[in-house]
C-alpha cells in the first residue's frame, strides 16, 4: 500500500539486489540501468550489525502468519484483534494488489476487493463489520492495465514506475454483505486511509488538489516528474463528507494513521527533493505538527503504539537497501531506537490492539519475497530505551503512594506530613519533574490520587484530574548544520556546535574579528566600565570571543562582571553592535572541563535572530591564521581584566549553516474541586489554591544555577517547589476533614490546582486561566452591567492587562499560591496584599492562632510566580514565600535543608485564611494597591521601575510582550498597554524577555528614553521615564 514512495532519487534496481517485496510493488520504483551512490552510506560496521539476539530482545516468538501469492503486506487489525486486513497479489490475471481478509481464529482467508484494477490501503472499521480500501475497478481501463503488465512480465520488461499514484484511485467501503459503497469521487489519487478509532472519521492521502486548483510553473513541472509531489492529508467524516485539507506542504505527506485516543494523526513526509522522508504528528485539525525524527535517511510507516506514548516506524539509516525497524517518543525527546537486526526489509510495522504484539511486513523468508509476520513486543525493554521506562506503571504506582501517604496523614498540619509529600516528589526517578516529562506525569498522578482520596472531584479535562497545555518544548539539531572555516569543512559536535537559541538559517563566507571577552558593562561610582567593542568595527561580520570571563581576576571583579558573561548576554551585545553572528571560544588558558558549550535540547527560550556556535580552540586558534599573535597571546593579555582593543582575523572566512529543530511538548495540571455542599455550586465563586509543581529536571537546562561539577545532576526542587505543593496537600486535607466532620459551613466550592511549566514561563496557570470558561461553562460568567464586576475589569484595564483578558472576578473569588516556603529564616513573606483593601487585615487575623512573623507586600503584579496569571484577570491573590537562597535552583536544594515545622505552619495559616475565603459571606473585593515597591522580590531585581508585566506564556512573538501594565506605573503614564510587544527600548532591540531585561538595566532613573511598541498592526514610539524600584 503507499504508506510510502521511492522518488526519483531512489530509482534503484531492488529486483536486481533481490529485494522484491511488497515495498516494490506498491513504491514507484524503476529500474536503474546504472548503480545509483548510496545517497545516505553509513559506517560499514553499522550498517552490517545484524543480531537476532538483540533482535530478540524487544520482538520474541516471531512468526510468518501470510504464505499464499507472489508477495503480501501490510496486515492492520481489527479493534478486536480477530480479524486482519492486509493486500496480496495472488491472482494470475491481476498483477496489482488485491485487499485480503483474514479471520485470527479460524485462518480462513477470503477477498473483499473486486478483484480487478488497483487496490492498496486497507483499514477495518472498529465495529469490525465494514473495511475500507482504495481501489480503480471502476477505471474503464482497469483491465487493460493489468493486460498490459502482464504482457510486460512475459517479456521479460518492468514499466519505468510500478506504482504511478493513477488519478483513478478512490475510496470504497465493503460492507459485511459485500456491498461496496464508493466515498470519494474527484480526479486524482486519494488512498492511504484509515477509521479514527470511533469510526467516525477517515484520515487519507490525495493530490486531488493537482487537478482542480491551478499550480504555479514550478510546482506543475515537478507534478509531472512526479505525481506524489503534490500528495496533502485529508480528513473526512466516515460517509465521505466534509472534507477538510489538513496538510499544504511542499513534498508527499502520506501514509496517516489515528492515534489510540482518536487525539493525534502520524505520517511521514518526503523533502521537497524527495531525497529523505520524516515522521511526524499532529492534532486531528491540522494543528500542533510536531517532526519526531531528524535521521536524514528514509523514515516512513509511522504507528502509534496503544499507549499513545511512543511510535514504530521504517528507516534505512544503516543502507539503502536494509530497512530496520526503529521506536521513537511521541514528544519527539530523545533518539529513535533500533527494534529490528535483519538484513533485507522490515518495515509497515504495527502494533495490535493490546500493545502486547507487533506485526509487519518482511522479505526474510526463504524466497526473499515479502510477507508478514507476527511477534510478541517488549513494551518493557522499549520504555527503558526511550526513556519512558517509569510510564507504564507509574499510574499504579504514584497512586499507591498517594493512598500510603494519605492513610499516614493527619488532619492536623503535621511536619511529618510535608516532609513525605516532598520526599516522593524529589525522589530520583521523578527525575526533577521537568514539564512534560515521565517525572510530571508522575507527580501529577500522584497529587491527583491523594486529593482524589480525599474525596475531591475531577476538574480538569473531560471529567478528569488533569488538564493538559503546550509549551515550547526545547530544540534538536537536524542532519542539515554545516559549518566551513576557508576552504576546510568542520564535523559539527566534535570541531563546532550551535547553541539552543542560535538562530537557523545560511550564511554567506564572512570575515571575522576577535573582541575578547565581548561584554559591554557599563560603569558607575562602584564599579569600573568594561568595554569589549572600542572602537570594533563587526557589522557584517563574525565575532569570535572567548567564554565565562577573564581568568585572573578578583573575586570582586568576577562579581560585578558575572552578570554580563552569560552566552546569550554576549550574543545579544553582538547582534546590537551589527555582528553577522558570534563564535564562542573555551581559550587555551581557560579551566572549562568541554570547549564546545554544550547543546541544550531541553532549553524552551526564544531563539537570537543571529547564529550564534561554539568551536574548539584548535579551530579558534586557526581563526589566526596569520595574525602576529596566536589566540593564546591574545587571551593571555586580557586575562587580568585589562581591556584591549580588537582586532580583525582577515585570513580566513566563515560561513555555516545552522538547522535546529524547535518543538512543542505537552504538559499537564492537577485541577480538584471540593464542593461546598453535596453538589457543585456553580452560582458561586470558587475559592482556589495552588502551588507549582515542576521543576528543572536533570542538568537544569538554562534556567540551572548549578556549579559546573554539578550541572548534569538531577535538580530536585525540594524548596522549589516540593515545599509548597506538600503544603498545598495539608491545606486541601484539612478543608476536607472541616467539612466532612460538619464545621464547615462553606459558601462556596474550593479548587486546589498543582501547576506545571512555571519553570518554563507560567504556562499551565495562563493556560487555565485561557481555557477557564471552556472548562466550567457552568461557572459565573463576566458581566459588564455589574458594578464589582465592571469595576474590577476598568481597575485591571486601568492597571494595564490586556483588554482581551476578560475578568474572572465573578468566578473566581481570590487565588491563594504557594511558592518556596520550605526555608524560612525569620518571616514569612506574603505577597498580594494590595491586590484587595482587606487583606491586610485578613492575614493578621488569621495569624493569631499561628503566631508566624510576617511581612507583608503589597505587591501584586508583575509577580515570577502562577499568582499573575490570576491578578491580571481581576482575581484578588495572597502569595507566600519564605524567601531566596544560595541553593536555588542548583541540584542543592534538597529535602533535609527544609524547615518542615515552619512549613507545617505556613500551611495552618493559609487553611485558615483559606477557611474564611469559602465561609464568608461576601467575597474580597478587587482594588489594586501596591504602594511602593518592596525591596525584596525574589528572583528578579532591577535598579530602573517600568512598571511593565511580561506575559510569559506569549508563545513565539518577536518583542516582549506584556500581559499587562502597573497603575500609575512609568509605562501606563507613557501609554503602554498590557497586550503591547515591546520591540525596542532606549535603542536597544528587544526580541524576547531578555533583551527586555538587559535593556532595562541600562535605563536612568529619571531620565527619559524611548520605547517602541507594536500594538496590532500599528506600531507606536513612546517616551518614557523610568522611576526607581527601590
Amino acid at each position: 500500500m503507499m504508506r510510502l514512495s521511492f522518488l526519483n532519487m531512489y530509482k534503484v534496481a531492488w529486483i536486481a539486489l533481490g529485494l522484491v517485496s511488497m515495498a516494490v510493488a506498491t513504491l514507484p520504483v524503476a529500474l536503474a540501468e546504472d548503480p545509483v551512490e548510496n545517497p545516505h552510506a553509513v559506517d560499514p560496521a553499522e550498517a552490517a550489525e545484524l543480531s537476532p539476539e538483540r533482535e530478540a530482545e524487544l520482538i520474541s516468538e516471531v512468526r510468518q502468519i501470510t504464505f499464499d501469492g507472489k508477495r503480501a503486506g501490510e496486515g492492520y487489525f481489527s479493534a478486536d484483534a480477530r480479524q486482519m486486513v492486509f493486500q496480496s497479489e495472488r491472482d494470475a490475471d491481476n498483477p496489482f494488489y488485491q485487499i485480503y481478509l483474514m479471520d485470527l481464529e479460524t485462518a480462513d482467508v477470503q477477498r473483499v476487493s473486486p478483484g480487478m484494477g488497483k487496490t492498496t490501503c486497507a483499514w477495518i472499521h472498529p465495529d469490525g463489520e465494514q473495511v475500507l480500501f482504495a481501489s480503480t475497478h471502476h477505471d474503464p481501463e482497469s483491465v487493460a492495465k493489468q493486460n498490459e503488465l502482464l504482457e510486460l512480465r512475459r517479456e521479460g520488461k518492468q514499466p519505468r514506475y510500478a506504482w504511478d499514484y493513477d488519478p483513478e484511485f478512490e475510496l470504497y467501503e465493503r460492507s459485511a454483505d459485500g456491498e461496496l459503497k464508493r466515498l470519494t469521487d474527484a480526479k486524482g489519487y486519494d488512498a492511504e486511509g484509515s477509521y479514527s478509532p470511533d469510526g467516525k472519521q477517515i484520515v487519507f492521502a490525495s493530490n486531488r488538489a493537482a487537478y482542480s486548483q491551478p499550480m504555479s510553473p514550478r510546482e506543475q513541472q515537478l507534478f509531472e516528474i512526479d505525481k506524489a509531489y503534490m500528495i496533502d492529508l485529508y480528513i473526512m467524516n466516515a460517509d465521505g463528507t466534509h472534507i477538510r485539507q489538513l496538510t499544504d506542504e511542499a513534498g508527499y505527506d502520506g501514509g496517516p494513521f489515528f492515534s489510540a485516543d482518536g487525539k493525534r494523526i502520524c505520517w511521514r513526509r518526503f523533502s521537497e527533493d524527495g531525497a529523505t522522508a520524516e515522521v511526524y504528528s499532529m492534532k486531528t485539525d491540522g494543528t500542533d505538527v510536531k517532526r519526531l525524527t531528524s535521521i536524514g535517511a528514509m523514515s516512513w510507516a509511522p504507528y502509534f503504539h496503544p499507549s499513545g506514548d511512543y511510535l514504530i516506524f521504517t528507516t534505512n539509516k544503516h543502507g539503502f537497501g536494509n530497512f530496520e525497524l526503529y521506536c521513537v517518543r511521541a514528544d519527539g525527546a530523545g533518539q529513535p531506537v533500533r527494534v529490528t537486526y535483519t538484513d533485507g526489509f522490515d518495515g509497515l510495522p504495527v502494533f495490535l490492539p493490546d500493545g502486547k504484539h507487533i506485526s509487519w511486513t518482511s522479505n526474510r523468508t526463504a524466497e526473499k519475497q515479502s510477507q508478514i509476520f507476527l511477534g510478541e513486543w517488549n513494551d518493557t525493554e522499549i520504555r527503558k530505551r526511550l526513556g519512558l521506562d517509569n510510564t507504564a506503571p507509574s499510574s499504579v504506582a504514584d497512586r499507591d503512594a498517594a493512598l500510603a501517604a494519605a492513610d499516614q496523614s493527619t488532619p492536623e498540619f503535621s511536619p511529618a506530613d510535608v516532609a513525605r509529600h516532598v520526599d516522593y516528589l524529589c525522589r530520583p526517578e521523578l527525575g526533577g519533574r521537568l514539564t512534560g516529562t515521565d517525572g510530571e506525569r508522575r507527580a501529577t498522578a500522584y497529587v491527583a490520587a491523594y486529593l482524589e482520596s480525599l474525596g475531591y472531584l475531577p476538574a480538569g479535562s473531560d471529567g478528569t484530574y488533569f488538564h493538559s497545555f503546550e509549551f515550547p518544548a526545547g530544540s534538536q539539531l537536524t542532519g542539515e548544520n554545516t559549518l566551513t572555516v576557508g576552504d576546510k569543512k568542520l564535523t559539527v559536535e566534535t570541531d563546532w556546535q550551535p547553541l539552543s537559541f542560535s538562530n537557523s538559517g545560511a550564511t554567506e563566507p564572512a570575515e571575522v574579528v576577535f573582541a575578547g571577552y565581548g561584554m559591554r558593562v557599563p560603569g558607575n561610582e562602584e564599579v569600573e566600565e568594561y568595554d569589549s567593542y572600542v572602537h570594533l568595527d563587526v557589522a557584517g561580520k563574525w565575532v569570535l570571543v572567548l567564554r565565562d570571563l577573564p581568568q585572573e581576576i578578583s573575586a570582586e571583579r568576577r562579581q560585578q562582571l558575572a552578570r554580563y558573561s552569560s552566552p546569550r548576554r554576549k550574543a545579544t551585545v553582538a547582534r546590537d553592535a551589527g555582528a553577522l553572528g558570534i563564535i564562542f571560544a573555551a581559550g587555551p588558558t581557560s579551566k572549562v572541563k568541554n570547549e564546545l558549550i554544550r547543546f541544550d535540547r531541553d532549553a524552551s527560550q526564544a531563539n537570537i535572530s543571529i547564529p550564534v556556535i561554539s568551536v574548539t580552540n584548535a579551530v579558534a586558534e586557526s581563526l589566526f591564521a596569520g595574525n602576529k599573535e596566536t589566540l593564546q597571546a591574545a587571551q593571555a593579555k586580557i586575562d587580568d581584566g585589562s581591556m584591549q582593543m580588537g582586532f580583525a582575523l582577515p585570513a580566513t572566512k566563515v560561513a555555516v549553516t545552522v538547522s535546529i529543530e524547535r518543538k512543542t511538548g505537552t504538559g499537564r495540571n492537577v485541577l480538584a474541586r471540593l464542593p461546598a455542599g453535596d453538589e457543585i455550586n456553580w452560582d458561586a465563586p470558587v475559592v482556589m489554591v495552588g502551588a507549582h509543581i515542576d521543576h528543572l529536571g536533570r542538568g537544569g537546562g538554562s534556567n540551572s544555577l548549578a556549579k559546573d561539577d554539578e550541572r548534569d545532576q538531577v535538580h530536585v526542587g525540594a524548596d522549589d517547589n516540593a515545599s509548597g505543593v506538600g503544603v498545598m496537600l495539608e491545606i486541601a486535607q484539612y478543608i476536607a476533614n472541616e467539612k466532612s466532620t460538619g464545621r464547615l459551613a462553606g459558601q462556596r466550592d474550593l479548587i486546589i490546582a498543582a501547576w506545571s511549566g512555571e519553570e518554563l514561563g507560567l504556562f499551565g496557570s495562563q493556560a487555565f486561566v485561557q481555557s477557564f470558561q471552556e472548562l466550567y461553562p457552568n461557572a459565573p460568567q463576566p458581566d459588564a452591567e455589574t458594578d464589582d464586576v465592571s469595576a474590577a475589569h476598568a481597575h485591571a484595564h486601568a492597571h494595564g492587562s490586556s483588554e482581551s483578558n476578560e475578568p474572572l472576578t465573578q468566578a473566581i473569588s481570590a487565588y491563594l499560591n504557594l511558592d518556596m516556603v520550605g526555608r524560612m529564616s525569620d518571616k514569612l513573606i506574603i505577597q498580594g496584599i494590595g491586590s484587595s483593601p482587606k487583606f491586610a487585615a485578613e492575614v493578621q487575623r488569621r495569624n493569631v492562632p499561628v503566631g508566624l512573623k510576617l511581612q507583608l507586600d503589597k505587591t501584586s503584579t508583575g509577580l515570577p510566580t502562577d499568582a499573575s496569571a490570576f491578578v491580571t484577570r481581576g482575581v484578588p491573590i495572597l502569595s507566600a514565600f519564605t524567601g531566596a537562597h544560595s541553593d536555588y535552583h542548583t541540584p542543592r536544594d534538597t529535602p533535609d535543608k527544609l524547615d518542615y515545622e515552619s512549613a507545617a505552619k505556613i500551611g495552618r495559616l493559609f487553611a485558615l485564611i483559606t477557611r474564611g475565603l469559602l465561609t464568608s459571606e461576601t467575597t474580597p473585593e478587587f482594588q489594586l494597591d501596591e504602594g511602593e515597591k518592596q525591596k525584596d522580590a525574589p528572583r528578579v531585581r532591577l535598579t530602573a521601575y517600568l512598571g511593565t508585566i511580561p506575559d510569559y506564556a506569549a508563545g513565539e512573538v518577536v518583542g516582549a510582550q506584556l500581559s499587562g501594565v502597573a497603575a500609575d506605573g512609568p509605562a501606563a503614564k507613557a501609554g503602554v498597554k498590557g497586550g503591547d510587544v515591546i520591540i525596542e527600548l532606549a535603542g536597544r532591540k528587544v526580541e524576547d524577555l531578555y533583551d527586555f531585561t538587559y535593556a532595562i538595566e541600562a535605563l536612568k532613573i529619571g531620565q527619559e528614553t524611548e520605547i517602541v511598541v507594536k500594538r496590532g498592526e500599528e506600531t507606536l514610539r513612546l517616551k518614557v521615564t523610568p522611576g526607581s524600584r527601590d
